[in-house]
């Protein structure tokens, strides 16, 4: 059992060991679907199924880990995707941006220093719904949205390796 953490992640003290970044690495990419996850876990890495859970929460807190959930192909379950651009005053930004981020089809909103100023991705069912999820958007925001449906993805995945050598 590794002595750091009963108690506190380290992720906490805004300093990761290697254990947090194994963690990390079997998280993004071979997480147990199993009653008792943070079990298998802790078995994988040597340490108790309480220390791992501890670790999870402790990099959530510090916001390494921003969510823990299955990442879905949107497009093999008949959903559509699109990037969506928008000029937004400053003094509406915030707003703006609550109205976006409220839609569940919302994964992604981004601020830029750009004349389109934000940027977000939006999945919907249909394009005819992401129209009109867009259309309500502007409405009630006043904000015209310029609406880029993707025609074809070409990058499906993401994996941050957080171990010296794994490239």
């Amino acid at each position: 059992m590794n002595e750091s953490t009963d108690n506190i992640s380290t992720a906490e003290t805004a300093a990761m060991d290697i254990l947090d970044r194994r963690l990390l690495d079997i998280i993004q990419t071979d997480f147990p679907l199993t009653p008792r996850p943070y079990r298998e876990l802790g078995q994988r890495l040597g340490i108790s199924e309480k220390e791992c859970l501890t670790r999870v929460r402790g990099l959530r807190k510090a916001q390494i880990i921003r969510r823990l959930g299955a990442n879905f192909q949107s497009a093999k379950l008949g959903f559509v995707s699109t990037l969506c651009a928008a000029s937004v005053p400053g003094e509406r930004l915030d707003d703006f941006v609550k109205v976006v981020n409220a839609h569940p089809g919302v994964t992604h909103n981004y601020l830029r220093e750009h004349p389109y100023n934000v940027w977000f991705t939006l999945i919907c069912p249909s394009r005819e719904e992401a129209g009109a999820v867009l259309k309500d958007m502007s409405e009630r925001t006043g904000v015209r949205i310029l609406n880029l449906p993707a025609e074809k993805i070409f990058k499906i995945r993401v994996e941050f390796r957080m171990e010296a050598g794994d490239e």
